[in-house]
C-alpha cells in the first residue's frame, strides 16, 4: 500500500476510534456498496477484527438481489450484527418531490424512524466529498437537528482534528470516516487490502454499476471493466460521473439539495 493510502487509512481509523470513545450509542449505515464496505473494513481494522456496534441496512425492499446476497455472505463470514430496518412506503413521502427523488427519500425517513426507535447519538456514514457537490461542504462530525435536517452554512469548524461530538438531547451526530477519500482511492485501497465486493461493480454485457442504489432508481453505465485493474484504468480517464446511474440526480437541479437538507445521507 502506498503512503497516500496509508495516511488516509490512519486518519479514518483515528476518526472511528475517536467517535467510539466519545459518542454512545453508535451504529453504522451499511449500504453494502464499495464505500460503506471499505469503511466496514476500516472499522474491523480499528478494533482488531470485530465491529463493536450494529450495522444498519435501511431497507426499501428495492435493493438488487446481488446486494442482498452479498450482505448475507459477509454477515456470516465476518459474524456481523446487522439490523435490517424497513423504510416507510413511497406514498408517505413528500409528494412535491420528483418520482425518483421521492423514492430515494424513503431511506431518509427510514433513518428517522431508526433513530426514534434506537435513540442512537452517533451514526457512521460512508460518504465522500468528491462524490457530489453538496457533500463537499460536509464536516467529519456533522451535528443534526431533531428532524435530521442539515444546514451547510452552519457547521462547526474542525481545526487540528478537533471535532464537536456533543449534541442537544434528541439530536445526533453523523460521522464520516472516509470523507476525504476519492472514488479511485476506494478502489486502490480495496485492491491493496483485497476487500470483498458485490459482483455488480464488474462489467457484464458491456455495462457495470459505478454506484449501488435501489433497482428502481439506479442503472448501470457503459463499461468493459471486469476487474479492479481495469476499473482503476477507466477511472483515470473517464468523464462519466460516478452518480451517472442515479436517476434522481437527473430530475431537477435541486433534487439532491432538497434531499440533503431534509436529512439524506
Amino acid at each position: 500500500m502506498d503512503q497516500h493510502l496509508k495516511a488516509l487509512e490512519a486518519q479514518s481509523i483515528y476518526i472511528i476510534r475517536e467517535a467510539f470513545a466519545r459518542v454512545d450509542p453508535l451504529a453504522m449505515l451499511w449500504s453494502i456498496g464499495k464505500d460503506s464496505t471499505a469503511m466496514l473494513w476500516l472499522v474491523r481494522k480499528a478494533f482488531f477484527g470485530r465491529v463493536p456496534f450494529p450495522l444498519v441496512l435501511l431497507d426499501t425492499e428495492q435493493e438488487m438481489d446481488e446486494v442482498y446476497a452479498f450482505r448475507d455472505k459477509l454477515t456470516r463470514d465476518w459474524d456481523l450484527d446487522v439490523i435490517n430496518h424497513p423504510c416507510p412506503p413511497e406514498e408517505e413521502m413528500d409528494q412535491t418531490l420528483p418520482p425518483a427523488t421521492r423514492a430515494a427519500m424513503r431511506k431518509t425517513e427510514g433513518l428517522k424512524t431508526l433513530l426514534a426507535d434506537k435513540q442512537y447519538k452517533g451514526i457512521f456514514c460512508g460518504i465522500r466529498r468528491d462524490e457530489q457537490g453538496l457533500r463537499a461542504k460536509e464536516r467529519v462530525f456533522s451535528p443534526r437537528s431533531l428532524d435530521g435536517s442539515w444546514d451547510f452554512k452552519d457547521q462547526p469548524a474542525e481545526f487540528w482534528d478537533q471535532y464537536k461530538t456533543e449534541v442537544p438531547e434528541g439530536c445526533h451526530v453523523r460521522i464520516h470516516p472516509i470523507l476525504a477519500w476519492s472514488e479511485i482511492d476506494i478502489w486502490r485501497y480495496t485492491q491493496a487490502e483485497n476487500i470483498p465486493l458485490c459482483e455488480l461493480y464488474f462489467a457484464r454485457d458491456g455495462k457495470r454499476y459505478r454506484s449501488l442504489g435501489e433497482k428502481n432508481i439506479t442503472f448501470p453505465v457503459e463499461s468493459t471493466a471486469s476487474n479492479i485493474d481495469e476499473i482503476i484504468a477507466e477511472l483515470e480517464t473517464t468523464k462519466v460521473s460516478e452518480r451517472a446511474g442515479r436517476s434522481m440526480d437527473k430530475e431537477t437541479e435541486d433534487s439532491f439539495e432538497r434531499l440533503r437538507s431534509q436529512g439524506y445521507m
